[in-house]
């Protein structure tokens, strides 16, 4: 979740405590070191114990020791040697020094033997009910290579975790070390909120976990200060006295608001950046231009122009068939991405048949599939595309889903049309039937340097511009590695050409993780909206407009032309990947080479002005005042970085020890950070160690932003 261990486990501990405050399991994954995708499946991660424990292993131990999580899965990836799902590691530290009560599930597919993941703290095989345990195990049992009591304690922690999700009403496991079961929430116990609550909440996350890195203040730019610059700034803008909106770029209009692969979820609706400013400042103000193509192939219908035609219920309908034509089940759903593998897919399919009655706009259309395999489409009873989908070059696992080629047709519609995909699929997953196609349509742009030239034209005639620029799930997504840190398509060119036509152009970034930002300094604010969710136009507006400060602060570096020595490279060679870098991730390996990135880890800028007027520490209590100098309310976000440059062991230049996030009106107030004892110690010789000393502790903005200093004094342990 970040590029740090305290962050990631912090934040990761904060959402499985709110998951299973409803009576959902969660289930952090992937235990570990699965850091990487490429050869995911057979790679083997080389991490020395140090690196493992006090970073990759100490992002999962709060979400085990604090959080109490009910499930972890086991990655595919071995480390130093044995696989994940059969590794030393499930046993120590995991359920032996962490006390893990919970539920060990594999990854699907990711458990290849019998006896070694059954003798291993392996727990549950996905997917199920067959794979490599099933008939095998018994076998093994039988033949006392695998003790029946090591099968009772799996069934165990199965039925412990049916119990905690209120699956056993009723029943607490007998030994003893699970909760009660939580009773399942519903609407009548006010538990779990509305539909509009879900709404309000979503916008508001949003919001709060936007990062603003750049703003301009006059002829000054500011795009590392944290927010110390003064308020006249570009952003937010004057709702009332803004005249005209160009809003640019294909993810304005189709944006991405979550990851691909086994992160996309589909909801029922999705507000768009287009949309959001559309509901905030009316139709007529705001005007939109593809300017460049972002998503390549097929992409999925929106569910809103998409009608079952059978039920007359939103949606679509699926139904499976063998090669007689027979029907062999039905499905009834929301999205017109599809995916189901393993024993989702029903045994003698031949062929899956998806009808659903589209409503897209009037003229020429690019419709059709994205898939491997053989794919018809009719449109009202017509055949209009009957081709296959081939998989080329050198795919690996996987590709099927996450690189599946696109076949189509064009049609012209000036209404809805009925229409029926049948789809054969040619492969499998893993040795499990998979099928995995989407339906939907293809932006085309005959000319790119012409609608560049027309998105510029139009930001020309506009008071201001707003650019959204991101990636897609072809370049950006589980399954595969990115190849380059750039954005993808024209979408670099459609920025500058933009900036150049109107000085007052914002730029919003829509992508999960770091993107190289080369036109940064072009442009006058730079707003990072990350994969926002449902309601991710109605916070983009929000933001822009002033009716809410974006909140959010770097958890992961940006780097400024992705060629610098720190950022790191995943591809393994041999099978082998290496973490040659040790203990210096990230940030700290920035802070190791003297290398200045685009933006550093903890920046962020608001829409007011800060000091930082003094600290005082007490044991490991920091006591931290600073001033909200401006003349509205904001956020700021308190760090502290620990540095010990005359250790007697290697250390990073400075690593995250805590942080406070202070919300405040004009004035002074006060920030509480406690450093915990973890910050201090250090993995040596299979133990923990704490060096006793003097730590310079450095108090700021930013990894970088570290105004204050003062001593922490630590006794030896």
């Amino acid at each position: 979740m970040s590029e740090d261990p305290l962050l990631t486990g912090e934040l990761a501990a904060a959402y499985v405590e709110g998951l299973q405050a409803h009576g959902v399991a969660a289930t952090p994954k992937h235990y570990v070191a699965n850091d990487a995708e490429s050869q995911r499946f057979t790679v083997d991660n080389h991490v020395d114990d140090r690196a493992l424990r006090e970073l990759y292993l100490a992002a999962f131990e709060p979400v085990v020791t604090r959080a109490g999580a009910w499930a972890v899965m086991s990655a595919y990836n071995a480390v130093n040697g044995p696989t994940m799902s059969e590794n030393p590691l499930l046993t120590e530290p995991l359920t032996g020094e962490w006390g893990f009560d919970g539920l060990v599930m594999s990854d699907w597919g990711a458990v290849r033997s019998t006896e070694a993941s059954a003798n291993a703290e392996q727990h549950l095989v996905m997917p199920g009910p067959v794979g490599a345990w099933g008939e095998r195990l018994v076998a093994a049992v039988r033949a006392g290579r695998v003790p029946e009591a090591v099968v009772d304690g799996k069934v165990r922690r199965l039925l412990r975790l049916a119990a905690r999700v209120g699956a056993l009403d009723g029943v607490t496991p007998a030994d003893g070390t699970a909760p009660e079961p939580v009773a399942k929430p519903g609407p009548e116990s006010g538990a779990v909120p509305g539909p509009e609550d879900g709404a309000t909440a979503a916008r508001e996350l949003a919001v709060a976990g936007s990062v603003l890195v750049r703003n301009t203040t006059g002829s000054r730019a500011s795009d590392t200060a944290a927010g110390r610059v003064g308020n006249a700034a570009e952003l937010p803008w004057d709702a009332a006295s803004l005249g005209s909106v160009a809003v640019l770029g294909h993810n304005a209009a189709l944006a991405r608001t979550q990851g691909g692969g086994s992160a996309t979820v589909r909801p029922a609706a999705v507000v768009s950046p287009l949309e959001g400013l559309r509901r905030a400042l009316g139709e007529s103000r705001v005007h939109y231009r593809l300017g460049a193509r972002v998503a390549e192939g097929v992409q999925p219908f929106d569910p809103a122009a998409m009608t079952n035609p059978v039920s007359g219920e939103p949606g679509l309908r699926a139904l499976f068939r063998d090669a007689a034509g027979t029907e062999l089940r039905v499905e009834d759903r929301r999205g017109a991405s599809l995916i189901w593998m393993g024993p989702e897919v029903p045994s003698g399919t031949d062929h899956v048949e998806v009808a659903v009655r589209w409503d897209g706009p009037g003229g020429t259309h690019r419709l059709g599939a994205s898939g491997a395999g053989h794919v018809t489409l009719e449109a009202d009873g017509r055949t209009v595309l009957d081709a296959e989908g081939v998989l080329t070059g050198d795919q690996g696992p996987g590709a099927a889903m996450f690189e599946a080629p696109s076949v189509t047709t064009e049609l012209s519609t000036d209404g809805p049309v009925d229409l029926v995909l049948r789809f054969r699929p040619s492969g499998s997953e893993a040795g499990m039937p998979l099928v995995a196609v989407t339906l939907g349509e293809e932006t085309v742009v005959e000319d790119p340097a012409a609608e560049i030239a027309e998105a510029a034209r139009l930001a020309a005639e506009c008071d201001v511009a707003v650019v959204v620029v991101g990636t897609s799930d072809r370049i950006e997504s589980e399954g595969f590695d990115r190849s380059s840190l750039a954005l993808p398509g024209r979408q670099d060119d459609l920025v500058r050409a933009v900036a150049a036509a109107n000085p007052r152009t914002v730029v919003v970034v829509n992508s999960g993780s770091p993107v190289l930002l080369p036109w940064r300094g072009d442009v006058a604010a730079i707003l990072l909206g990350w994969f926002g969710g449902e309601r991710f136009g109605e916070a983009v507006a929000d933001v822009l407009l002033g009716a809410a400060e974006p909140g959010g602060r770097l958890p992961t570096t940006w780097p400024a032309t992705g060629d610098e020595r720190s950022v790191l490279s995943g591809v393994p060679d041999g099978g082998v990947l290496r973490y040659a870098e040790g203990i210096h991730i990230g940030h700290r390996n920035w802070l190791r080479h003297g290398e200045t990135p685009a933006y550093p880890f903890g920046h962020g800028l608001g829409y007011t002005s800060w000091t930082l007027d003094g600290a005082t520490v007490t044991g490991h209590e920091v006591e931290v005042t600073l001033t909200n100098t401006g003349d509205r309310p904001g956020r700021q976000v308190v760090q502290a970085y620990l540095s010990r440059p005359d250790s007697g062991v290697e250390r990073p230049v400075r690593w995250l020890a805590g942080w406070a996030v202070v919300d405040a009106a004009p004035g002074p107030t006060t920030a509480r950070i406690t450093l915990p004892d973890t910050a201090f110690r250090h993995r040596e010789h299979d133990r923990w160690v704490t060096e006793p000393g003097v730590y310079t502790l450095h108090l700021g903005f930013s990894v970088t932003d570290v105004p204050l200093r003062a001593e922490v004094v630590v006794e030896a342990a």
